[in-house]
């Protein structure tokens, strides 16, 4: 399956002149939301190459001596989804985005995805965007928040050396296939006479080879009438403005579906554990209680890592969907903004 994998990655690579322009269309579109649409301010482009070669696209936003936020998109996403954060924060503050591999306009090259790819990358963006002595808040969101996690562990003497804090948006540490609530009468409780039907205390749940099936397949997505009722049902919720509708679906529909799918496949067997322990600065957890992708019970072991670690600031669970930065913008950058002042003061009080 791998083989088959990479050969028909090999084709897409070949066919890739001809998409990326419709791609960029889709991920730069105007909105009559302001806050989404491409920041006014041209962005800095730095060049960083991961340790195996890959050549990734960074942007920088805002003054270079500002304090640094580094925006880590999720699946199936590019660093075009946190332009309601530019918008907000680069006036005042240095924001780092960048495009995960094989996502946006960064290369996949020939290492599959994996904790310790996603932790390599965010090492080198960090190795790169980051001056000697200073401190980022990162913010992860979804597969961002896998990769935050992963980077911890993997990296654990970095971690007070280049992180203030850290917010994990929308994301989990294990189990997708079991737990997710994406698709309808998939992945749900069983319920028998009105009862969740449990073995030695758990739960047990319909079986995951449908939904998995779905998510890896490599199908394109389309903008019609129905594509945007599920997403907006199932990866929004029904409160979801237009625009928020259409910002999200179109930053999804720019990605590639090969690597849609083969991101999907490794997120399923992905197990992060208690990874969340090596994050030893403040960190904030927010889960959206109407998630059906990453349902907010499965920051458990999140939660649970942290408080171990002394290390949990706060932990919300918002009425929003799966894009809570999207679906609640300004909550969130009001959140964000908070976790930067306090880590700016810790950082002013150390001094």
């Amino acid at each position: 399956m791998l083989v088959t994998s990479m050969k028909t990655l090999a084709g897409v690579r070949a066919a890739e002149p001809l998409n990326a322009a419709y791609r960029a269309a889709l991920r730069n579109r105007t909105f009559e939301t302001a806050a989404f649409n491409k920041p006014a301010a041209p962005a800095e482009v730095i060049p960083v190459t991961t340790v195996d070669g890959v050549r990734l696209r960074v942007h920088a936003y805002g003054p270079a001596d500002g304090e640094v936020l580094v925006l880590i998109h999720g699946w199936s996403c590019s660093l075009e989804y946190w332009n309601p954060q530019i918008n907000a924060f680069a006036d005042r503050y240095r924001v780092i985005c960048y495009d995960q591999r094989g996502h946006g306009e960064s290369q996949f090259g020939r290492r599959m995805p994996g904790a310790d790819t996603l932790a390599d990358d965010l090492a080198s963006v960090l190795d790169a965007t980051l001056p000697r002595g200073r401190r980022a808040v990162l913010v992860g969101h979804s597969m961002g928040g896998f990769t935050v996690q992963a980077w911890a562990a993997r990296y654990p003497e970095q971690v007070r050396e280049r992180a203030a804090a850290a917010v994990l948006l929308n994301t989990a540490a294990a189990d997708i296939p079991q737990e997710m609530d994406l698709l309808p009468l998939l992945n749900k409780p069983l319920v028998l006479g009105g009862r969740p039907v449990s073995l030695l205390g758990a739960e047990l749940r319909m079986p995951t080879l449908v939904g998995r099936t779905v998510l890896t397949t490599p199908v394109p997505l389309t903008g019609i009438a129905p594509v945007r009722a599920a997403f907006k049902a199932r990866v929004l919720t029904g409160r979801a403005t237009a625009d928020e509708v259409d910002f999200g679906l179109s930053i999804v529909r720019a990605c590639r579906p090969l690597i849609r799918g083969l991101y999907a496949a490794a997120l399923a067997d992905l197990d992060l554990g208690d990874s969340a322990k090596y994050l030893t600065v403040p960190t904030t957890v927010i889960a959206g209680s109407a998630d059906h992708l990453l349902p907010e019970r499965m920051n458990a072991p999140i939660v649970a890592a942290l408080r171990g670690a002394g290390s949990l600031v706060g932990y919300h669970i918002w009425p929003t969907g799966h894009l809570g930065n999207i679906e609640a913008a300004d909550r969130f950058n009001g959140e964000l903004r908070s976790v930067l002042e306090s880590a700016n003061q810790q950082a002013a009080a150390a001094v």
